[in-house]
């Protein structure tokens, strides 16, 4: 954390606007407190993460302010980002932080987000952060150099340095496997990583444990291996960000003919006139743009 935060700090001072997502809530907790008995999964994750929490975020404030920083906390969880009020009223936060120059420190909160609604771990969280704030790049730190064309304990393997965004198929080398805390892994990076850079946004998958890693990166000062997803050169709206990263919470659908159908899949953009809806059904809420 301390190497971490020495380079956000670096790169804050150069203007380098960042948004810091962290997890480690739950591992922290876990080893501040020792429960008097046995806790089912979720009562287990609630209450490391609420006693964690306060420690991680402790620990990143005395750690910024060391360097002339003040960071603040920002916690989200997965229902947040179905709701365009909710979704803009937190990318307000950030702005707001952002422009008084505070570095979020964004995690999922752990307290209230149960199995159903938990993100698959903070890289499909970090997705979500990069599209909702337009960023030009969004980097996640691993413990591996970058997206290997197979096992990367294998002498024969080798780091792909550019992906072109969605359009290969990585499933067949990348690794299944899972973090030690049972979430996410490799295959969700790069599941996550392409989706974003098809959004305009590049990607680079690093390995977090060398040094000034994220510094070398940003600054090209000196030669570091990572893998590149690289965007799209076609811009895509906010709205349509959003409405790519807010799938699962559909409240209401829209039914229609033949012909409104025809009309939506033609490549010219179209409208959707009354006449073609045959029926709604569920709720809708205003768009807030």
């Amino acid at each position: 954390m301390s190497a971490l935060v020495d380079q956000v700090a670096e790169l804050h001072k150069k203007g380098i606007e960042i948004v810091l997502v962290s997890s480690g809530a739950v591992a922290s907790g876990r080893s501040e407190i020792k429960p008097g008995k046995k806790l089912d999964a979720v009562s287990a994750r609630q209450l490391f993460s609420a006693v964690g929490q306060a420690k991680l975020i402790n620990r990143y404030y005395e750690l910024f302010r060391e360097h002339g920083i003040t960071c603040g906390q920002v916690l989200t969880t997965k229902e947040n980002f179905g709701s365009r009020t909710h979704y803009l009223n937190q990318k307000h936060c950030m702005e707001v932080m952002l422009d008084n120059h505070v570095i979020p420190i964004v995690n999922e909160n752990d307290t209230i987000s149960v199995i159903e609604l938990m993100f698959t771990d903070n890289d499909e969280l970090s997705g979500l952060i990069a599209a909702m704030m337009d960023m030009d790049a969004l980097i996640i730190l691993s413990n591996v150099d970058g997206i290997y064309n197979g096992d990367p304990s294998d002498p024969e393997a080798f780091v792909i340095r550019e992906i072109e965004g969605g359009k290969e198929d990585l499933s067949a080398f990348v690794r299944t496997s899972k973090s030690s805390f049972r979430r996410g892994g490799m295959l969700t990076k790069c599941s996550i990583a392409q989706k974003v850079a098809e959004e305009g946004i590049a990607v680079i998958v690093a390995n977090g444990k060398k040094e000034n890693i994220m510094y070398d990166l940003l600054t090209q000062e000196q030669k570091v291996i990572y893998t590149l997803f690289k965007p799209a050169s076609k811009p895509v709206s906010s709205v349509k960000k959003w409405i790519a990263h807010s799938e699962g919470f559909a409240k209401g659908e829209v039914h229609i003919n033949s012909g409104a159908a025809e009309a939506l899949l033609a490549p010219k953009a179209t409208s959707i006139l009354l006449v073609g809806v045959t029926r709604l059904a569920g709720d809708f809420e205003k768009m807030i743009l």
